[in-house]
């Protein structure tokens, strides 16, 4: 599973890519506002941090202009992916971009019925959202299963990206459940690596190393 960051903030972007295992980036509008500079600026910096797809979203919400904005966006970078809502309007703006080659994020996917008609859209990617369905009873990581079947069924080759990812749990569920790509917030990512059996290990190895050999260089 490809691990992205859905962060728009470069200080956490860079340490992330410092690690090696970060493999893109998704943003949307309300994590661009947090960082003060408008959407295009933001996704350069970003792309001179990550080697990968980074996610930008319009802001618009009929399709012929979120078509114009999505044209703008992608010509960015290389490796831009621009995101647009699963409205009507975005199917339709996605139809449009991915038909001259433009590479598109569905997002704000809920149903296995919107990510079928993304796949049917040209869509590149799909986005259901999985923290927010389990936060109204739901559970989400069904809907990544559903959507997973149905692809496999008629041979979609739309990606499946775990999103509203927030816990270590979520992270394991969705690559269980076999979703291409899932993205966290900075703080997943960094919890990923905790585990106290291997910081008492850790510990007692440096411990034993140390009492054999004192005068070991970096002592």
């Amino acid at each position: 599973m490809k691990i992205f960051l859905d962060t728009a903030n470069l200080d956490e972007l860079k340490k992330g890519a410092s690690w090696g295992i970060v493999d893109g980036v998704t943003t949307n509008p309300t994590l661009i506002a947090k960082e003060g500079r408008p959407i295009a600026e933001q996704v350069r910096l970003i792309c001179d941090i990550v080697d990968g797809d980074i996610s930008a979203e319009v802001v618009s919400t009929e399709a012929s202009a979120m078509i114009k904005e999505g044209k703008e966006l992608a010509k960015i970078h290389k490796n831009i992916v621009v995101k647009c809502p699963l409205t009507r309007d975005g199917i339709q703006a996605t139809k449009a971009l991915s038909s001259e080659g433009i590479r598109v994020n569905v997002t704000l996917c809920f149903s296995p019925g919107q990510a079928l008609l993304a796949a049917k859209a040209g869509a590149y990617i799909i986005s259901p959202f999985v923290g927010r369905l389990d936060d109204i009873g739901w559970t989400g990581m069904d809907l990544v299963r559903q959507i997973l079947q149905i692809y496999k069924n008629y041979g979609f080759k739309t990606q499946v990206l775990a999103a509203s990812l927030r816990s270590p749990l979520h992270v394991v569920d969705a690559a269980l459940a076999g979703s291409h790509i899932g993205t966290m917030p900075f703080k997943v990512l960094d919890m990923l690596f905790n585990h106290p059996l291997t910081d008492k290990g850790l510990d007692q190895f440096l411990k034993d190393y140390a009492k054999a050999f004192p005068e070991a260089p970096g002592r």
